[in-house]
């Protein structure tokens, strides 16, 4: 068992590990468990029979649904096979309340020569209580396309298709992993869902990005992994420097049209960077280039071109 900066990381068997935690003494999990596709996670090959892997999936949901506290919430990446039963385990023999059905779209993935090739995974989103739960959507919005005065400019639900890319291998926060997930998702989910301080779980660590996004979000996140190189690489992973999470939605980064108004415009822009590209600082550049191609004219006409200058963007 290792601490670092507020994230414990447990080397063991994940139900076993568990069973060691407090009742409701945990905020959210969030987890990528086995898809049971035959993948190779060193310690374990991911191939059981069908009964048991739905013997082994209640088992550790047991002790999730214990771990819990009432207000709590859970989500569980899924592979397509197995994603209805893991539904069907939650409502029907824990009573877990079902919230949402995340589809995460990406461009890349398998190809297949008979069959069309998957492009997506699956993420489901339950409850303990199907109404006193943590959910922070102003941490979530997405940039509006358009300014209109009756727009909430905070931004807008992101609804539950979200495009984030793969994590390909000459991505520089690739692992040696074979299901490493982005930071984005994590993002999304961790800051939805649970507050600075909280407690958030995965039983599933593999490559660390839970802890990781917990990490820079300032909760309190738990690992538990039985691949002892896996932890390794969890630890190695949270001592490294942050300068933006490895993935972001496309969206965050748009500059909305008609933002014509100068006083709106520059209050507008500066809370943009703090709303929507706080943990993606790397991003900003971009974005205010975007910000150069449709307003310089009228910011160099109004002498709002010192936002460039704080971020270092030449004009």
């Amino acid at each position: 068992m290792d601490k670092i900066d507020n994230q414990l990381l447990i080397m063991g068997d994940a139900i076993e590990k568990l069973k060691e935690l407090p009742d409701k003494s945990v905020d959210l999990v969030v987890t990528d468990p086995p898809y049971n596709l035959n993948k190779d996670y060193g310690k374990s090959q991911d191939k059981l029979e069908f009964d048991e892997y739905i013997n082994f999936s209640k088992k550790w949901i047991t002790e999730c649904d214990r771990i819990l506290n009432d207000n709590g919430s859970i989500y569980i990446f899924m592979g397509m096979r197995y994603i209805s039963y893991i539904y069907e385990i939650l409502e029907q023999d824990f009573g877990f309340s079902f919230n949402g059905w995340i589809t995460w779209y990406y461009t890349q993935g398998i190809g297949k020569t008979k069959g069309f090739s998957p492009r997506h995974d699956d993420i489901l989103f339950f409850t303990k209580n199907p109404k006193k739960f943590t959910f922070n959507l102003d941490d979530i919005r997405v940039p509006q396309k358009f300014y209109r005065s009756i727009n909430n400019m905070r931004g807008a639900n992101p609804g539950n298709v979200w495009e984030f890319s793969h994590m390909h291998y000459c991505n520089t926060n690739r692992k040696p992993h074979p299901t490493q997930k982005p930071e984005g998702l994590y993002e999304r989910m961790i800051l939805a869902s649970s507050n600075k301080g909280d407690i958030v779980l995965d039983p599933f660590l593999g490559s660390g990005t839970l802890l990781r996004v917990c990490q820079q979000l300032e909760r309190k996140g738990i690992g538990i992994d039985n691949n002892p190189e896996y932890i390794e690489m969890a630890k190695n992973r949270l001592k490294e420097p942050f300068v933006g999470f490895d993935s972001m939605d496309e969206r965050m980064g748009r500059v909305p049209n008609d933002l014509n108004d100068p006083d709106i415009r520059i209050n507008y822009l500066y809370n943009h960077i703090n709303w929507f590209l706080k943990n993606h600082k790397d991003a900003i550049p971009d974005f205010l280039e975007e910000v150069k191609e449709k307003y310089l004219v009228k910011m160099v006409e109004t002498g709002q071109i010192s936002i460039f200058d704080d971020y270092g963007v030449k004009i």
